[in-house]
């Protein structure tokens, strides 16, 4: 299983929702570039990064911060917020970014989605953010009428390789993520499986691997210093 922490970028600013709302941020980084580099002096070989304000608006806001991550850490970043267009993808591709999320895009348009996966292939992956047993939107601010669980399987069969699943009222709490949530999905779904919100002990990253969850972000846990990467990274391993 990858460890893959997180960094949510607002205004230039690497900082951390609660519950996915935007009036509770917490500023952790004014240099969100530093905070990459000492994730990989710690060991981490991945990144997941979102544009939040790209999420919430529906158009990128972060791009050069994104691109400087990419150059100065050589991390593999997967990126998403706002991601609702070929073109972005392209220009997220075009600076090395080496997943691309969709979010929004695929509840709103799926014939989009697939279009994607026939040009881009695995590049493509989708985030399934999940309040009250729906989807939500729009950097979780909206949330749409699609059962999360049957939303998967849609996602799935027009061929998205990789899903990213979070539950957003675990989200930042640092009080233990969806267990019976990513159990369920793999039991379901033959695509790997991300999982995302409220992971804050190495007992539930064990437990994430052991069920045969691909990916973990790590996000809050990690800043706080609930969580330690490097022991992370190994108790996965």
């Amino acid at each position: 299983m990858t460890i893959l922490p997180a960094i949510d970028l607002y205004d230039g600013k690497a900082v951390r929702l609660t519950r996915g709302d935007y009036s509770r941020m917490t500023v952790y980084s004014d240099d969100p570039v530093t905070v990459a580099l000492g994730f990989k002096e710690l060991g981490a070989t991945h990144l997941h990064v979102v544009d939040l304000e790209g999420a919430r608006d529906g158009t990128p806001a972060n791009f050069d911060v994104i691109k400087r991550i990419i150059e100065m850490s050589g991390l593999c970043v997967q990126v998403g917020g706002g991601v609702r267009t070929s073109e972005i993808l392209k220009q997220y591709i075009g600076i090395g970014v080496y997943r691309v999320i969709l979010g929004t895009a695929a509840v709103s348009s799926p014939g989009l989605v697939s279009d994607m996966v026939t040009n881009f292939g695995e590049t493509v992956a989708v985030s399934v953010d999940i309040k009250d047993g729906k989807a939500a939107v729009k950097g979780w601010t909206e949330v749409s009428g699609l059962d999360a669980l049957d939303f998967c399987d849609t996602i799935a069969e027009l061929g998205v390789s990789t899903l990213i699943c979070t539950d957003i009222s675990k989200d930042g709490l640092l009080e233990g993520t969806n267990m019976e949530l990513y159990r369920t999905l793999r039991g379901r779904l033959d695509a790997k499986l991300i999982a995302s919100g409220g992971i804050s002990s190495l007992v539930e990253i064990r437990a994430l691997s052991i069920l045969g969850i691909d990916g973990a972000i790590l996000g809050k846990a990690l800043y706080t210093g609930d969580l330690d990467l490097a022991e992370a990274i190994t108790a996965c391993n």
